[in-house]
């Protein structure tokens, strides 16, 4: 089993920062910070590319580039955990749409963020395509 290990270090208001390694992301309630269910909903689509990326490299599909927005509700009432997450994965330059909506199904199967939030969550997907880039 992997160890991850964070620290986070705050004084006495909600204003501090999550530390892993030499890497820093601010958390609060400041400018600049995040707050919990904002991390939470980037570590869902984090974890979902980053298992996308592999699954789309083993069936070789070609494209330019991606963007992945989440939107996630909480519970009204408490605990107030997380009711519902929307991930929409738009695809850009892809050179063929077939493969892709398989690929994106399989990375969500296979991710280990999603499997644990959807303990608690019901979470849907979304994907889209867009032109790719135009060279200069």
């Amino acid at each position: 089993m992997a160890e991850i290990q964070v620290a986070l270090r705050f004084g006495q208001a909600f204003q501090g920062a999550l530390q892993a390694g030499e890497r820093r992301i601010a958390i609060g309630k400041e400018a600049g910070g995040f707050s919990p269910y904002e991390l939470l909903l980037g570590a869902l689509g984090s974890c979902y590319y980053a298992t996308f990326v592999d699954i789309a490299k083993k069936m070789r599909l070609a494209y330019q580039g991606a963007e992945i927005t989440v939107r996630g509700t909480k519970r009204a009432q408490a605990p107030t955990t997380l009711e519902t997450a929307a991930i929409a994965l738009t695809i850009r330059g892809a050179e063929s749409q077939k493969g892709f909506e398989r690929a994106s199904q399989l990375a969500a199967r296979h991710c280990s963020v999603h499997h644990t939030l959807e303990k608690v969550a019901q979470i849907t997907l979304t994907l889209r395509f867009e032109e790719g880039e135009s060279p200069a």
